[in-house]
């Protein structure tokens, strides 16, 4: 069915997070127009853009939740994509018009695993021209719908671990050729269409990678599906399809399915702080080692932590001044530095 964006209900005070599985063809705004729409609010946000044709995790955050999007962003994601090669587009992806030579012989699996295997780790890729990376304050899609190729830096990212799930000859048809207007003409090439399972870093453009990786086979490359299984803790089996949450908004029921901040930041490390530490926090004062009365996790010197209130709401978010268990033995004076209000 689709989704009317033009219906609206009464709005109601939600501040939390929601996790959306956002079906193809709807842009990520789209999603954040259509949630605005439904809960009468416009403070509405998502914490990562996904490609229209792209399915998967998408998260949104209500009303005060837009204030911890961005330590959100930082989350690893996993997705599960289909690998084409033997022809690279122009978009890295199926929505573009083939590039270059179409290749003649494909690689076989022991080579294709190969190289696919060296792109685990660190390392480095320069952001597609379709995407919405800005250089001087103008968004690279901009430039490259205007034919303009811009220059830009590689940025570093990480693939955490890559699983190859299978590996079969292309049942579907190419994409077109530049300057066709439609399917190239002859016999179609031959493709091979390569599923894996990738965990990787805040800013991995999956679409690259696989136009690298078809690059480093010599036979070009494209993403020809995408889907987002993970963001941080946030899986498919907690996202709801747009018509399960346009049920909720009818009932009234959005919080039984909203997570509150302070869960939605799980992952970070917390310390319990006092009411008195509370109350100076919202004056934007630091928290003292003596106000802290527990602790969850443990961490490094340097990371965000969490700081719960006596009745576990969010308070603020903390930089630690050192580790777990130095902090243990800190003197009273020590103090947690803060980075950000939420009291």
């Amino acid at each position: 069915m689709k989704l009317d964006l033009t219906d609206r209900r009464s709005g109601v005070a939600l501040d939390g997070v929601l996790v959306i599985n956002k079906p193809a063809g709807w842009t990520s705004h789209d999603v954040v127009a259509r949630a605005r729409t439904l809960l009468g609010m416009p403070k509405v946000g998502h914490t990562g853009t996904l490609d229209p044709a792209a399915t998967g995790v998408l998260v949104l955050c209500l009303g005060r939740a837009t204030r911890i999007a961005e330590y959100l962003m930082h989350a690893d994601k996993a997705y599960r994509a289909v690998l084409r090669l033997g022809v690279a587009t122009d978009t890295q992806d199926a929505t573009g018009t083939v590039v270059g030579p179409v290749a003649e012989t494909l690689p076989d699996q022991a080579a294709i695993v190969a190289v696919m295997n060296r792109f685990i780790g660190r390392r480095q890729q320069v952001p597609p021209m379709y995407s919405a990376v800005k250089v001087q304050g103008v968004p690279l899609y901009k430039a490259a719908r205007a034919g303009r190729t811009v220059s830009r830096s590689p940025r570093e990212f990480t693939v955490h671990s890559l699983e190859i799930l299978s590996i079969s000859p292309t049942a579907g048809p190419p994409p077109a050729t530049v300057g066709s207007g439609g399917a190239s003409a002859g016999p179609p090439p031959a493709m091979i269409d390569v599923t894996f399972d990738v965990v990787c870093s805040k800013g991995t453009y999956v679409r690259t990678l696989c136009a690298d990786i078809g690059e480093a086979l010599g036979v070009g490359g494209h993403l020809a599906s995408l889907e987002r299984r993970r963001v941080g803790r946030f899986g498919l089996e907690q996202a709801l399809s747009l018509d399960e949450l346009a049920g909720l908004a009818e009932r009234g029921a959005i919080e039984t399915r909203l997570y509150t901040l302070a869960a939605a930041l799980a992952d970070l490390p917390a310390l319990h702080i006092d009411c008195d530490a509370v109350e100076g926090l919202r004056h934007g004062v630091a928290v003292p080692v003596s106000q802290v009365v527990s602790s969850e996790g443990a961490w490094t010197t340097g990371v965000f932590i969490r700081l719960l209130s006596p009745d576990g709401r969010l308070a603020g978010i903390g930089k630690t001044p050192c580790s777990a268990e130095e902090l243990k033995q800190a003197p009273p004076g020590t103090m947690i530095k803060l980075e950000k209000v939420l009291a």
